[in-house]
């Protein structure tokens, strides 16, 4: 009886189930480089009308939180909110936002010029994202920020712009609008520290003109010389002698402030540093004299 013949195992059958058989036929036949991949697009749905309402929604808050923070913020301040746990509002503001008090008044004077800018119809639906953006506006008056506001909008093409564009349309305002300086060295003047945190502590200061500048004087004071803008300056309208007696003082004064002092001396010198006048009462001069001779400093 014959035996039927062994089947015979299809050549392609290994083949195909031999993955190195089938990367080596793959490298053979054609270069990977050029490898064609089909890749299946899939579709995005789009955003549903209710969807698209809650974006514009949410977006509009992300926006706005320095503008709800700085409202927050000045509310709590006029009525005095944080006075259970703080003497100031300064030092809530520190423990409970970290906040100092820069930027604790950052944020409120922003809110302030945010809430102008929704008056002016113009630009209603274009108004700032960040506290950056209005910061330089925050030192002009009313009409100047929209002013400043729509035409910083038209430079961005239509858009929010930065505080960059924002603050090069403040700079070209301040000078074309700028009074010529008409200060005199050697003029008396009066140190408006309003909205100027750099001169905190300085307001109502007398002050010498020691050099004139083309949007600044600048000045010698009780304790030291700095430079400040016209517009926190006020002269005495001192005739030239009064000028001439309150520059000895400013310097009598200077020469003693230069030493080591005790804090009662300082608090004294500090109160002439603020006179209205341009003479010594009989008593303050004795006590000058007498602080004079303590510190050796007298002529």
């Amino acid at each position: 009886m014959n035996n039927p013949p062994p089947k015979r195992k299809k050549a392609n059958s290994a083949t195909s189930s031999n993955p190195e058989s089938s990367t080596s036929d793959i490298n053979r036949s054609e270069n990977p480089a050029s490898a064609t991949i089909d890749v299946v697009a899939v579709e995005v749905p789009e955003l549903t009308p209710e969807e698209q309402s809650d974006r514009l929604h949410l977006e509009r808050k992300v926006e706005r939180a320095f503008f709800e923070a700085g409202k927050a913020l000045a509310e709590l301040r006029d009525r005095r909110l944080y006075r259970s746990t703080h003497s100031t509002f300064e030092e809530y503001c520190k423990d409970r936002f970290s906040y100092n008090r820069s930027r604790s008044y950052q944020l409120i004077d922003a809110a302030a010029v945010v809430d102008n800018l929704q008056k002016c119809p113009q630009i209603v639906d274009i108004l700032p994202t960040a506290e950056g953006q209005v910061r330089p506006l925050t030192k002009l008056e009313t009409e100047q920020q929209q002013e400043v506001w729509q035409q910083a909008v038209e430079e961005a093409g239509g858009k929010v712009p930065t505080g960059r564009i924002v603050k090069d349309v403040v700079q070209r305002i301040i000078e074309r609008t700028q009074v010529p300086n008409s200060y005199q060295i050697g003029e008396v003047c009066q140190i408006l520290a309003k909205d100027n945190p750099e001169l905190r502590g300085k307001g109502g200061c007398w002050a010498i003109v020691t050099a004139v500048n083309d949007f600044s004087c600048t000045v010698k004071i009780w304790n030291g010389e700095l430079t400040v803008g016209l517009k926190h300056l006020k002269s005495y309208n001192y005739l030239p002698t009064e000028c001439e007696q309150m520059q000895v003082i400013c310097d009598r004064i200077n020469r003693v402030y230069s030493s080591a002092l005790e804090e009662s001396v300082q608090r004294f010198l500090e109160s002439l540093g603020k006179l209205k006048r341009s003479y010594l009462t009989a008593v303050e001069e004795k006590l000058l004299s007498v602080i004079e001779r303590e510190y050796g400093v007298v002529d």
